[in-house]
């Protein structure tokens, strides 16, 4: 709906909802802007000539005119049979503001650049060559796996262990005995798994 001369709109101040025209001057709760400066207020209806529109995109131009004081309220309060009286006074902090427009639409807060804006871009320095990298050097060869104890050799009883050990390689006696030690800590184990530690090595 276009603005007209009988238009009318509803901002929000403050919290506070105000129906206001074009050159209207109204008293509202002290605003934080400088005087002399304009703002735009949210705007909650427009209307005029019988139509309205709810939630428009419409543009209301605000200035302050100045910050002012309201009028003094005086509050009395006085206590029968004792002669106490006491009188206070309150004057509000109030903003003088004129609406000088009703209309256009408002301003979007996510503009898209203008070309001149983007003609003024200085482009780009092209980048400075950068040297090849330099071959890495091949991953060393990786370490071989530490020898582990025979498949199983958990639940091998001494009797197992005394019997299959004469079978295993030196590092699988060596990977056992340590395994017992830390572990099960069975002496006729470990007596077993030296023992056979001891021929292997002697044939060695």
């Amino acid at each position: 709906m276009a603005a007209t001369k009988d238009s009318y709109a509803i901002i929000s101040l403050g919290g506070k909802q105000y129906r206001v025209r074009e050159g209207e001057r109204l008293l509202v709760d002290r605003l934080k802007t400088d005087e002399g400066k304009t703002f735009n207020p949210d705007v909650l209806f427009l209307g005029g000539d019988g139509d309205g529109t709810l939630s428009p995109q419409t543009q209301v131009t605000v200035k302050v005119v100045g910050h002012v004081l309201g009028d003094k309220i005086r509050i009395g309060k006085r206590r029968p049979k004792s002669g106490y009286r006491k009188q206070t006074g309150f004057r509000a902090s109030l903003s003088q503001i004129e609406i000088q427009s009703i209309g256009g639409t408002a301003k979007r807060t996510s503009a898209a650049a203008t070309p001149a804006a983007q003609k003024e871009t200085p482009a780009p320095k092209p980048k400075a060559e950068t040297p090849a990298p330099r071959p890495q050097a091949a991953p060393a060869a990786a370490a071989p796996a530490p020898a582990s104890p025979p498949r199983g050799y958990e639940d091998f009883t001494v009797a197992d262990i005394s019997e299959k050990s004469k079978r295993w390689k030196v590092e699988q006696l060596e990977a056992a005995l340590k395994f017992e030690k830390k572990n099960a800590n069975r002496k006729g184990a470990i007596a077993a798994l030296e023992s056979a530690l001891v021929a292997k090595q002697e044939k060695n």
